[in-house]
């Protein structure tokens, strides 16, 4: 098996990790109880600012910012955040898998916001799978006018600031900016966020509630981390379709621990949205290689 091909497979093997890792944390937070959602992601990142923490203590750099990053750093620091607490919320008052899909639009966010921040022109390809992707979010959103959908349109906010983040660590990552002091700058700016409501509004939380909050951020760590990690091995244009296993994962623990049966249109807006980023994924592999053959 050449090198490629074995980076390749430790690619898939680090997402799926970490697809797992960020379900089990929607979980954790979703079963810590009836806690308010500032109260639930301001302890989540309390945990990855520490982790965070221990490797810029031991670099050289230690915390330093490079020139012209700190404007980038900002505004994903408050796109991640807003999008944060947005899917936090999401989590608590939707099914775990129809919160962690409507998260996972992200991407197609991402696509939207890289014309005007990246100055990045998407393909055909890309244009059409971002709108049927909307099209899939609507049979989970199914507004109707209710008070019961805004949920569902605050979750789709989640993806909405998710996206527009990993544009801006994307542009970060461009200019060299270290992705500890990314995830560092991104969990203070969010706990300073957080915390003047956990004083005004903290909810005393029993050891199962603590036990389930620490495993919230140890599971959000375990996906940032595995993620990083697979994105060393292979570019995100050949993985990044695995982690929409990640809605999977939050689907089988939702219907076997809080028995969770998504509805019929539920699953057929999983389809469209999971098999549209398949086929995207797919198509641009196949010109890839079709122009690689051709040279």
């Amino acid at each position: 098996m050449n090198a490629n091909k074995t980076d390749k497979i430790k690619a898939i093997m680090c997402i799926l990790l970490a697809a797992f890792g960020f379900s089990l944390m929607t979980f954790f937070v979703r079963i810590s109880g009836d806690l308010p959602t500032m109260q639930k992601a301001f302890f989540r990142n309390a945990f990855a600012a520490l982790i965070a923490f221990i490797p810029l203590m031991k670099s050289k750099d230690k915390f330093h910012i490079k020139k012209g990053c700190f404007g980038d750093i900002a505004f994903r620091c408050l796109f991640g955040t807003s999008g944060l607490i947005c899917n936090f919320y999401a989590i608590d008052k939707l099914d775990i898998a129809d919160a962690n899909m409507l998260n996972k639009l992200s991407p197609f966010f991402a696509i939207i916001l890289s014309i005007f921040i990246l100055k990045e022109v998407p393909t055909l390809i890309d244009i059409l799978a971002t709108v049927i992707a909307f099209i899939g979010a609507l049979f989970i959103i199914r507004p109707g006018g209710d008070v019961s959908v805004i949920p569902a349109l605050i979750g789709l906010y989640g993806g909405f600031g998710a996206g527009t983040a990993y544009v801006f660590v994307r542009k970060l990552g461009g200019k060299g900016e270290r992705t500890p002091i990314i995830v560092m700058c991104f969990s203070l700016f969010s706990c300073i966020v957080t915390f003047p409501f956990l004083i005004f509004n903290f909810h005393a939380m029993t050891p199962k509630q603590w036990l389930f909050m620490i495993l919230a951020g140890l599971s959000a760590s375990l996906g940032q981390f595995s993620i990083t990690t697979a994105y060393k091995y292979a570019p995100a244009k050949e993985i990044s379709v695995f982690d929409y296993t990640q809605v999977i994962f939050a689907a089988l623990l939702g219907m076997i621990f809080l028995n969770e049966t998504p509805i019929p249109l539920s699953i057929i807006g999983y389809i469209i949205i999971n098999g549209t980023a398949f086929i995207r994924w797919w198509l641009n592999i196949r010109k890839e290689s079709l122009t690689q053959s051709n040279m």
